[in-house]
């Protein structure tokens, strides 16, 4: 795989997804993530939760659209990366509501419904490598598609040695054919433990063989973390509540779509440190 190939790749993964989300949200879905986002912005007393759906979907929609278009050479990359910075900041920016923390668990770092907007830290990096590659070293490339990846499987994954947690990952673990198995060796707690500890494990891991530039560890470090974030896709085919007839994605859907940017992510530290010809 050459820069041309993991371009095209990270292309297919971006126009896909936020095809995907933006129709879906254009359609009605997930209102109350919706609500959660721009009451933020005290948007929610102005506009209808459906002109919402229909100004976010076509963000993401026109973001996908003008990704391809930027990448084919037909516009220039601006719009895109404009596009890409609104559409990753607006809901990175209601982090600081409390309504995205378990007030109940003692808030920050414990968190709830912020556990999807997170995601969206891992857009940036990629856009920054698409369009504009040569303005960065590739160490710090590197760096920026890292930090996303390891922030989510560390801190999602560190929630899962908790019971609330737990307990939310039974319906899409008992419904996996690759992890099912687990609750018939551990308890409901126990096998989140393992999930988690796999998650944190590994990212550290990725850490440690791009920091000591070691190839066999980042290659089974990235293929353990690129893991997690293919396993999820599963759950679009084996649990409930991830598609909808009527508005293609469920909310379930939607945060699981979104691991594709971190499959992204690792592409792009692949590429830099195990593809690319030595110069």
């Amino acid at each position: 795989m050459n820069i041309t190939h993991t371009n095209n790749a990270l292309i297919f993964l971006l126009t896909l997804s936020f095809a995907l989300l933006g129709v879906s949200f254009a359609l009605g879905a997930n209102p109350n993530t919706l609500t959660a986002t721009f009451s933020f912005y005290k948007l929610d007393t102005l506009l209808s939760v459906n002109t919402l759906g229909l100004l976010t979907g076509s963000a993401m929609i026109a973001l996908a659209v003008t990704t391809l278009a930027a990448h084919l050479k037909l516009i220039k990359p601006v719009p895109a990366v404009i596009l890409a910075l609104v559409v990753s900041i607006v809901p990175l920016l209601t982090l600081f509501a409390s309504n995205r923390w378990m007030a109940q668990l003692g808030g920050f770092p414990i968190i709830g419904s912020g556990q999807g907007i997170i995601k969206y830290f891992a857009i940036i990096p990629l856009y920054l490598f698409l369009f504009y590659k040569n303005k960065l070293t590739d160490k710090q490339h590197v760096l920026l598609n890292f930090i996303p990846v390891a922030m989510v499987l560390l801190w999602i994954g560190g929630m899962k040695f908790y019971e609330f947690e737990a307990k939310a990952i039974v319906g899409l673990v008992e419904t996996s054919p690759f992890m099912s198995w687990l609750y018939t060796v551990f308890s409901v707690q126990g096998a989140s433990n393992i999930i988690g500890g796999f998650d944190v494990l590994f990212a550290v891991l990725l850490g440690a063989g791009i920091l000591l530039n070691n190839k066999k560890l980042i290659i089974v470090s990235g293929l353990a973390c690129l893991s997690v974030f293919l396993m999820t896709q599963t759950f679009l085919i084996t649990a409930t509540g991830a598609f909808s007839s009527s508005t293609l994605l469920e909310r379930l859907g939607q945060f699981v779509i979104k691991d594709l940017w971190y499959v992204g992510n690792l592409v792009v530290i692949a590429t830099l440190m195990l593809l690319k010809p030595a110069k």
